[in-house]
Formats: structure tokens, sequence, C-alpha cells
């Protein structure tokens, strides 16, 4: 419990210097942003100075005129009240978490799938090839893992969009799904959700199998070398059994670890391949937010995806401790 209790505070703390550094990030980068915004205000709209320092602080939830200390205090006081700020291209209209809270579904959605299935066909594979080591299979299954655990899910990406959605236009280059259908629980919307996640998915997917099949297939092999692995097969149980109650079990244990940071830092990486995309998910809500200077957008949308991956490897370092019963929490 006190194992818990410090990676828990760690983590909070982790995410404290986040927001922390995110603050002031924002208001002391060259420029000054708060005064970069009240001159923009004031030229753009022919705003008093008083009524763009209002604006200001509106969208940033701040009081502008206030020392930078107090600002901070008041920024942590409404982040603790879930109060983000007001997104700037909305005219302080519409508060930052609205497009956060829409978007985060559909980012959960796509990572998710991508991440259970990439896991399943890597640890399959990465079995597979252990027991079928240095063999033609083993052989061919490797060089491809090692290529594609290599490419960057962005350059993926770009190579899928052009290969399957302009060369050869088989699923659609942008969108979450067709906006002539009504969206609901219904088989159009569901299938046309799935058809437009593909392409985002199978990026996901190829590029993070690699690294499943390679890590299975090492874990794998160090297992088969282990005494109680050779004691079974000595007993005359069937191959079977001891595939999956003696070896799997055991070789797949590290990499749920694995699994949870992965998945964390996947919500980071996500900005990139759902821009490409225009998949409407918290990684394209950053990407819009950054091409148009919503800092309080920008702000909301980097610590809901550094929590993520915070959380992650919180979750990670749980899994670890209650999944291997070698390890004693608290050691």
């Amino acid at each position: 419990m006190n194992w818990i209790l410090k990676r828990g505070l760690l983590a909070i703390l982790t995410i404290y210097i986040v927001v922390t550094i995110t603050f002031f990030l924002v208001r002391l980068m060259p420029g000054n942003v708060v005064d970069m915004l009240v001159i923009t205000y004031m030229r753009d709209y022919g705003m008093s100075r008083e009524d763009a320092y209002a604006m200001v602080k509106l969208l940033l939830d701040i009081e502008p005129s206030k020392p930078i200390w107090q600002q901070y205090l008041d920024y942590i006081w409404s982040l603790l009240h879930g109060d983000f700020g007001r997104t700037m291209s909305s005219g302080g209209t519409i508060p930052v978490m609205q497009p956060i809270v829409a978007a985060l579904p559909w980012t959960i959605f796509i990572l998710s799938l991508s991440t259970t299935i990439s896991f399943l066909l890597g640890v399959g594979l990465g079995m597979l090839m252990a027991y079928r080591r240095g063999g033609l299979f083993d052989t061919g299954a490797s060089t491809f893992a090692s290529i594609v655990y290599a490419v960057p899910n962005y350059i993926m990406a770009l190579f899928l969009l052009f290969a399957l959605a302009i060369q050869i236009p088989a699923f659609p280059p942008r969108g979450s799904y067709d906006v002539s259908i009504t969206p609901g629980f219904n088989l159009p919307f569901i299938s046309s959700v799935l058809y437009h996640a593909f392409l985002p998915m199978m990026t996901y997917v190829i590029t993070s199998m690699g690294g499943w099949m390679l890590a299975m297939r090492s874990n794998t092999i160090r297992v088969l070398g282990e005494d109680y692995v050779i004691a079974a097969e000595a007993r005359g149980l069937k191959d079977r059994r001891v595939a999956m109650t003696y070896v799997g079990r055991n070789a797949i244990l590290p990499l749920f670890t694995t699994l949870a940071i992965n998945l964390g830092y996947m919500f980071g990486g996500s900005v990139l391949i759902e821009t490409y995309f225009g998949y409407s998910g918290i990684g394209m809500v950053m990407g819009l937010a950054m091409s148009y200077r919503d800092y309080p957008l920008i702000q909301g949308t980097f610590i809901i995806l550094v929590t993520a991956v915070i959380v992650s490897n919180f979750i990670a370092d749980l899994l670890y401790g209650k999944l291997d019963p070698r390890v004693k929490l608290g050691e």
C-alpha cells in the first residue's frame, strides 16, 4: 500500500510540474503571449486597452494586471475546479474542455482498438517465431518486424494515405464518419466509423506490432529454457498445454506493463496521425489549436495528453506489481 501511495503521489507531482511548466512557458515565452494578445485585439478589433485586457482575462482565465505568481495561483485554482479557460478561436464563447471532451472518445476508441489488435497479433506471431526460430518463417517475420518497428508512425501514415486513399481510393482520406449518415447506435453509422478509422488504426497497428513480435519472441525463447518448462515437457504434458500454460503465460507477463506505457505514448503521438487523416480526436484538436495559435486550447490539450502518458505509466507500475508474483510491492 505504501508503494502504491508513493507512486500515486509521484504521478500527481509530475502532473503538477507539467501544469506549472505549461503555465510559465505560455506566459514567459519571448514576446509575452498575454501582451501579444492584448496588442492583437487592440489592432485587429479596435478595442481599448481595458477591453483587450478583459478579453484576454476571459480567454486565459487570468487577470493580466496581477503579478505572475497571483496569476499562477488563480490558474491552479481554476484547474482544480475543471476550468481550463476559453478558446480563442471561438472568441471566448466556448470553454476549452468542450472540444477536448468531444474529441476524447474518438481518440480512446481508435487507440484502444488498434493497441489491442497489434498486441494480440504481435504476441501470437512472436511466440510462433520463437517456436520456429532459425526457420524461414522466423527469418521473414523478424525482418518484417524490425523494419516496421523502425518506421515512425507519421511516415507510415503518409504511406498508407498515399497508397490506399489517393493512388488506390479504397478508403476515405479524411474524416471520422460519413457526414450524410445520422450519428447513432445503428449499423450504417457504426460501419462508417470503422471504415473511416481503418487507415489511422492500421498506422498504429503496423508500427507497434513489430515491437510486440520481437519482444514476445525474445521472452518466449528465454522461457523455453527455464527448468519448469523442461520439467513439464519431461512429464509428457501435451505441447499445447505446455505452450499456453507454462510458456505463453510467463513470456507475456513482462509485456503487460509495456502495453500500458505504449498506450500512453500513443496518446502523445496522436497529433500528427489524427491531423493527417482529419480524424476528430484530441490530436487533431491540438493540431488545429497550434495552427490557430489558440493558446488556452493548446494548454488544455497538452495537459490532457501528458496526463494520459503519466497515468499510463502509473497503471503499468501497478500491473507489474500485481501480475508478476516475483515482484513484491514496496521493494
